[in-house]
């Protein structure tokens, strides 16, 4: 039960993080993802059968695993942007702010149960489910900012790179064909070096 709900909470949490792409992206000038009909919160319309059903299930059953997953990316057509690559690191920033903004306005709520909790079972067996929803937003939030094509943070950083640095863009760029290979190696290799990052906030945010 608790692995079908994390699963349930990661898959609505996934959709408003790409639905958060797309609104940017109309706000920006591109309707791409409005009339793709993507600008809603409908899961069906986000599910991806790998990302969001099978990789889950998978990781849940490894140990200590934490559970993780995406759903179909928003389209957006940087041809509707005035400035292309600004506009893509604001809508890709977009996804991971909505998982924190998520996980922030939750851990307000999770930190007022004691004062009302008291004996009452119900509202301490709520606390328990909002930890678990703040969990799994911060993960969210925290691997889709790391700097590795297709993830997010690859766009976001793209900015930041000097222009005459071109060949490293160049590489950032190139590397989106690889993406998903590299994403599930990072997935086994590469998350011990973020999961100090993914529990500091999350303790932050339900405060022990």
């Amino acid at each position: 039960m608790s692995t079908l709900f994390a699963i349930i909470v990661l898959v609505f949490s996934a959709v408003i993080h790409e639905v958060s792409h797309g609104f940017i992206a109309e706000k920006l000038g591109d309707p791409t993802a409005r009339l793709a009909g993507r600008l809603t919160l409908n899961p069906l319309k986000h599910l991806d059968p790998f990302g969001s059903v099978i990789l889950p299930l998978l990781l849940s059953l490894l140990p200590g695993g934490i559970i993780f997953g995406w759903a179909k990316p928003v389209p957006y057509n940087p041809f509707n942007l005035k400035k292309p690559e600004k506009g893509a690191a604001l809508i890709a920033l977009a996804g991971p702010l909505s998982n924190l903004l998520i996980a922030a306005v939750l851990s307000v709520v999770y930190r007022l149960i004691p004062f009302f909790a008291m004996e009452n079972q119900l509202l301490l067996t709520m606390g328990g489910f909002i930890s678990v929803i703040i969990l799994i937003n911060v993960i969210l939030g925290v691997f889709n900012l790391v700097p590795i094509p297709p993830l997010d943070g690859a766009k976001v950083i793209l900015p930041l790179i000097p222009d005459h640095a071109r060949s490293f863009k160049r590489f950032f760029y190139e590397q989106n064909q690889y993406g998903w290979l590299l994403l599930i190696v990072f997935l086994f290799i590469g998350l011990p070096l973020i999961s100090p990052i993914i529990f500091g906030l999350y303790h932050f945010f339900i405060g022990t």
